[in-house]
């Protein structure tokens, strides 16, 4: 069933680079349905902060992607997500295709337009896949939400941090503490 799954998204991704996308746009499949956001400019502010912070931590080799395709469980989805962050030895797979076990840690910014996959059909791949470490960083309310201890298709631990404050991810994989003061707001 993995295999049709991920025939079925790369048929659907080959079908959606074949189409005149405009620059700048995100493309992924969730639960079946194609969505599509621009990335603005507060996103990739944002982004980038967190990009930079895993490589002052762990060095510019870390592999750490931004809006690349993972198949994650369930049918049909084919995550871009913000940001990933690889464990150390991680390897595609035949396909070419990093694999969502490898995982450590996802970052999503939310976007008005798919803000509820985020918060729902996303969030709940990511806990059936047991990535460790999630964090939703929302600049349209000025707070970040962090769910850590994915056990039976959900995460146990949420913690809500306000922009400004420190969040704390030392008693994560990460090992760091992450600044959002300079996170913008929308």
């Amino acid at each position: 069933m993995a295999d049709d799954n991920a025939e079925r998204l790369d048929e659907w991704f080959e079908r959606l680079e074949q189409m005149p996308v405009p620059e700048g746009m995100k493309v992924e499949i969730v639960g079946g349905s194609v969505f599509m956001s621009p990335q603005r400019t507060v996103h990739w502010q944002i982004i980038r902060r967190i990009v930079r912070a895993l490589e002052d931590k762990f060095g510019m080799d870390v592999e750490v992607l931004s809006d690349v395709r993972i198949d994650f469980p369930g049918p049909e989805n084919g995550f871009c997500p913000d940001v990933t962050k690889l464990r150390d030895g991680a390897v595609q797979d035949s396909r070419g295709r990093w694999r969502f076990e490898d995982v450590e840690f996802i970052a999503e910014v939310i976007s008005k337009g798919t803000a509820l996959n985020d918060y729902g059909p996303k969030k709940i791949a990511y806990a059936v896949a047991e990535v460790p470490v999630f964090l939703i960083v929302d600049p349209y309310t000025g707070k970040c939400l962090l769910h850590t201890q994915p056990k039976d298709g959900d995460y146990t631990t949420e913690t809500k941090v306000a922009f400004g404050q420190p969040l704390d991810l030392t008693g994560t994989p990460l090992g760091l503490t992450l600044t959002t003061g300079e996170f913008p707001r929308d």
